[in-house]
């Protein structure tokens, strides 16, 4: 397998040659189209310059080996019937009709005829260019030609020439990768020598290449990375915690989730079961039977609405519905349900009216997690405060340990103390969700043992009336 300064000079090489192939042929087409166009031009204008010569004389074969002999061009006379009628290379009278030759056709539309072809006469190519000419006596063509030969040996010294000159170039283009290919080669041992180093542990090995700065960069970066590395196996065994703790928390929240969901389920069959083996049960016990079917069917509907309620905001799904409403009237509102709920409980509500432009239902969903949330956690009051920018729910409880308050708000997430509760922990995360769309967040305060405050702002639900986050 070659090696890497090997591959490059071999590459390079590749490519010069190539680049000298395709310049080559390139020039020679090149070359040879405009020579042969020149040669034509210049056919045309030596024609342009006999044309009034030729217009007064009487004696065309004088004529054209005059012309001949000072140009050293073919020259020959046409007459409109094509017989040759003088040639200064040639018996005219052995030469056959020229009306069907190229360039006389062509001279016969247009001002020049022009074509390359093979003379029998002479036994060689020709470029020909032939023009008609009119006189008040006679019609005649004029025809010059130039040995194709002649043009190729000049095509030939100026390419080969070119050629030669490109090949030097290409040389003297080798011999300096050539010299790249040893630099490079000497630097890629300093890495080689260095990363031995690295795998010995060495991580303090030094790599000085001389000739590439870009090598000097990729040891830097390669020393960065086994720091980085060497620093990794250092937060392994703390990742690894990490991510034993998230499984079990999962664990945990399948749990808590398939608790929840088993217990209803297993009074709904274990009625309905009652129901259908005794037809003829007493219709109060029947009624009571019923009611607790009906109770835990709609506790499971609620644990699914608030699944699917959880998915929908954190996909960005759920849209608010703003409009004008008291927010005291919802606080109101929240406690006269959850007393009903809760009827030891004491719940107070402090404030007064707080004209607010937002999601009604969605907001009464939070104050309604909150002071639940507050309820289930606590054993004495649990205070609801309305002020001019904000609403806090206050209780006397457990409190939150300051390690999880921030994480208090994920979604199943729970207290460490209370994970086994009949909660799913999508409470908390439902109302930051909900705050969010209404550019608000939620604010904890929590001391171990003493208790709880969880508020959030209203600024924006009054300052955007009539333009809020959707």
């Amino acid at each position: 397998m070659l090696k890497i300064h090997q591959i490059f000079f071999f590459n390079i090489l590749g490519l010069f040659m190539v680049a000298l192939i395709v310049a080559s042929l390139m020039s020679y087409y090149t070359l040879k189209s405009l020579i042969i166009h020149e040669s034509e031009e210049r056919l045309v204008e030596h024609i342009s310059l006999l044309e009034p010569l030729l217009i007064s004389t009487n004696d065309f074969d004088r004529f054209v080996a005059r012309v001949s002999g000072k140009t050293f061009l073919r020259v020959t006379i046409i007459d409109e019937e094509g017989s040759v009628i003088a040639e200064s290379d040639g018996d005219k009278t052995a030469m056959e009709n020229h009306v069907g030759q190229l360039e006389i056709m062509e001279a016969m539309s247009k001002p020049y005829g022009v074509s390359v072809r093979y003379s029998n006469t002479i036994n060689s190519d020709f470029i020909y260019v032939a023009r008609k000419i009119v006189t008040p006596k006679k019609t005649f063509y004029i025809r010059l030609a130039m040995s194709l030969e002649k043009v190729m040996d000049h095509f030939y010294t100026l390419w080969i020439q070119l050629v030669g000159a490109f090949s030097v170039l290409v040389a003297i283009a080798l011999i300096i990768a050539y010299n790249i290919s040893k630099k490079a080669h000497y630097d890629i041992l300093q890495i080689t020598h260095f990363l031995d180093q690295v795998s010995a542990k060495n991580y303090k090995a030094i790599l000085k290449p001389q000739y590439f700065r870009e090598f000097l960069q990729i040891s830097i970066m390669l020393k960065n990375l086994v720091k980085k590395l060497h620093n990794r196996d250092k937060q392994k065994r703390k990742h690894t915690a990490k991510l034993r703790l998230i499984n079990k928390q999962q664990n945990d929240i399948l749990s808590a989730i398939s608790h929840e969901f088993k217990n209803p389920i297993a009074a709904i069959m274990g009625y309905a079961e009652t129901l259908q083996d005794d037809l003829h049960l007493d219709p109060k016990i029947r009624a009571k039977f019923l009611d607790k079917i009906l109770s835990n069917t709609q506790r499971i509907t609620h644990m699914l609405e608030r699944l699917s309620l959880s998915v929908k905001l954190e996909n960005n799904d759920l849209q608010i519905k703003p409009n004008e409403f008291d927010l005291s009237g919802v606080c109101i509102d929240t406690i006269s349900i959850l007393q009903a709920k809760y009827p030891h409980r004491t719940i107070t509500f402090n404030g007064g009216t707080k004209t607010v432009f937002a999601d009604r239902t969605m907001i009464e969903l939070i104050v309604t997690n909150l002071v639940d949330n507050a309820l289930k956690y606590s054993e004495e009051e649990v205070l609801i405060t309305l002020g001019d920018t904000t609403l806090s729910v206050s209780d006397k409880g457990i409190g939150i340990a300051p390690s999880e308050l921030d994480k208090i708000t994920s979604k199943f997430y729970r207290v460490q103390k209370n994970r086994w509760d009949n909660s799913m922990g999508l409470g908390l995360s439902i109302v930051s969700y909900i705050l969010k769309l209404h550019d608000s967040t939620l604010n904890i305060q929590s001391t171990l043992g003493v208790g709880s405050t969880f508020s959030f702002s209203l600024e924006n639900m009054v300052r955007t009336k009539g333009n809020p986050k959707k």
